[in-house]
């Protein structure tokens, strides 16, 4: 008896023991009508495994506390391969329900990770599934995080030829809920070769919780090039000159993270010769094919300065400085133009004869309009070629944390409080050391495509913003700052674009001298280039009071609130909030009293 007491004793403790391997297996698990067509969500983060059936249609809605922004990640989802995004779809919205903006869909057809953020202290996201007998999964992350809060070395901007960059903290764990994008982008005509030295993230057979995201473009909207987490090293190329990579990790089980490097490598589709016109260099590429050709060898080929030597790979490429390597600089009227010559002499041991045609490339870069035009011809008795490229001085635009301009803003978007003061620098990269940077306008937007309407800050060189401040011209910097806005009846975001202009630092009659010019005349003064420089979006943060600090970082404590005398905005805000009050109770009072007067008592008859 007593052993067959212990073996029942050990079948319940075993089958409990089941039970709850089996409820820790399903946590997190449900299906669209399981959670009877979508629920309120309120953690501070959650992973949700959705299995989908057809004709589904359920709505969730997420509510963040204060001071919080939302995001959510659908890091991996399998729905109908065959359906269309118009009959089966995820749609994201801004706000407690379906009727708030379109933040984005979500189908079948999505070549992305797609990612989505909050502006308002709600967001609402949609599952609808057509007739099709199938299977469907859905893995969606979501958690809240503070805006503003900046991670050392969580991603940026990468112009250079070639670099290398690691996850925050490697090669120690990388941060939890981190949410990284880095932009790579080469000159044009190069592709990039991305290798990965390491990978080191939580494993997952569809890298639904860490992982990081290459995509073949300038966006995360551009096409995915791969998904990976786990232990791997994969390597990639891009299609074109730019690059984005993504790293997203969540609440748990944080490892090394990853190490990067990439390379720009030319895209070979050319028979001669190529030009391409950048910020501080001529970049020359030359066909071997080309010289094998004309049986000349590319080690006889010199520049103006016989000094600057090309590489040599499977093509022969010239990397000519606008200011070294004998290259002539050349104003003419509203451009600047930059001129050096390629050689290579016939070999003979005669000093007399030669019976091969002596080769002359003349590379012209004129930084004006951002396109490319080539021509070309060939002389009977020399083999001379004019490669023309209109090129394009590489400008960006950034906040910084004070006046100093020390330390710009990676993060986006930008998080600020009303009536922050705001630091911006628009950046020429250029090896020619003469030329000034001057802001001729700058303007605000509460969308990215600057429609209606739009705030000036800075027109024709002259402040139209009474908190707006010009710093004077310093070399390869335009510099100004403003006190931080929203637009009324519009979201929290605002967009900036300067329009540039670019003189000669020793021309003092060029529009950049002139300043301010606020009377229309017809322009006669020499600029030598213009652009567009566009920042953004910057955002207000959410129940925070108009401090008027200048720091990013700052964040407000309650004891600090609770220190603070009343300012005169929340006075009056308070004031406003109390007449809405009493102007709500007097129409319910009414309408209550009008109701009463509405119904009379009426005696029964007596039958």
């Amino acid at each position: 008896m007593e052993v067959l007491r212990r073996l029942i004793l050990l079948a319940l403790l075993i089958s409990s023991c089941l039970a709850e391997l089996n409820s820790t297996e399903s946590e997190g698990k449900s299906s669209c009508r399981a959670s009877l067509g979508g629920a309120n969500l309120g953690e501070a983060h959650k992973a949700m495994i959705l299995q989908l059936n057809s004709n589904e249609n359920c709505t969730w809605t997420i509510e963040r506390p204060e001071n919080k922004s939302i995001r959510i990640i659908f890091s991996h989802f399998q729905l109908d391969p065959d359906g269309s995004c118009e009959n089966e779809y995820i749609k994201v919205f801004d706000g407690s329900s379906t009727g708030g903006p379109l933040l984005g869909r979500v189908c079948s057809k999505n070549d992305y990770v797609p990612v989505f953020e909050s502006s308002f202290n709600t967001l609402t996201f949609q599952i609808v599934t057509d007739s099709a007998k199938i299977q469907r999964t859905a893995f969606i992350f979501y958690y809240f995080f503070s805006p503003g809060i900046y991670i050392p070395d969580c991603g940026g901007f990468l112009d250079a030829s070639q670099g290398v960059f690691t996850s925050p903290n490697y090669p120690k764990a990388h941060p939890e809920l981190a949410y990284c994008v880095w932009h790579i982008q080469v000159e044009k005509g190069y592709k990039i070769k991305l290798d990965f030295k390491e990978v080191f993230l939580e494993i997952d057979d569809h890298c639904r919780f860490d992982f990081v995201a290459v995509y073949d473009g300038p966006t995360t909207d551009s096409g995915l090039l791969g998904q990976v987490c786990g232990r791997v090293k994969p390597t990639f190329e891009s299609s074109s000159d730019s690059l984005t990579v993504v790293l997203s990790t969540d609440y748990a089980n944080s490892y090394r993270g990853f190490s990067a490097s990439y390379t720009s490598i030319y895209a070979e589709n050319i028979n001669t010769t190529s030009l391409i016109c950048s910020s501080d260099k001529m970049r020359v590429i030359i066909s071997k094919s080309y010289l094998e050709s004309l049986k000349y060898n590319e080690n006889n080929l010199q520049v103006n300065d016989p000094t600057c030597r090309p590489k040599v790979s499977n093509v022969v490429e010239f990397s000519i400085p606008l200011n070294g390597c004998g290259t002539v600089k050349k104003a003419e009227g509203h451009s600047i133009t930059y001129t050096n010559v390629i050689t290579l002499a016939a070999s003979s041991t005669s000093e007399v004869i030669t019976r091969q045609k002596h080769l002359q490339i003349i590379v012209k870069c004129e930084m004006e309009h951002n396109s490319t035009v080539e021509m070309m011809y060939i002389a009977k008795d020399d083999i001379i070629q004019n490669q023309s490229a209109l090129g394009k001085y590489n400008t960006s635009m950034a906040l910084f944390e004070s006046n100093l301009f020390e330390k710009p803003l990676l993060e986006a978007p930008y998080y600020v409080d009303l009536n922050q003061t705001l630091f911006v620098q628009v950046s020429l990269h250029t090896s020619d050391p003469n030329l000034v940077v001057f802001l001729h306008t700058c303007a605000a937007s509460p969308t990215s495509d600057f429609a209606p309407p739009t705030y000036d800050l800075i027109r024709s060189g002259c402040i139209q913003d009474e908190t707006c401040k010009l710093y004077p011209l310093s070399g390869h910097y335009g510099r100004f700052q403003f006190n931080a806005f929203k637009f009324l009846r519009s979201l929290g975001s605002v967009y900036l674009q300067c329009k540039v202009l670019i003189c000669d630092s020793s021309d003092h009659q060029s529009r950049c001298n002139q300043g301010c010019v606020s009377r229309r005349k017809r322009d006669i003064s020499s600029y030598k280039w213009k652009t567009d420089s566009v920042i953004g979006p910057i955002r207000v943060k959410r129940d925070r009071s108009a401090n008027g600090d200048s720091g990013f970082q700052h964040q407000v404590h309650p004891e600090e609130i609770q220190n603070q005398p009343l300012s005169s905005l929340h006075l009056f805000s308070f004031m406003v909030l109390a007449l809405n009050v009493m102007v709500v109770a007097t129409i319910i009072v009414r309408r209550f009293v009008n109701q009463r007067t509405e119904y009379t008592y009426q005696k029964l008859q007596d039958y």
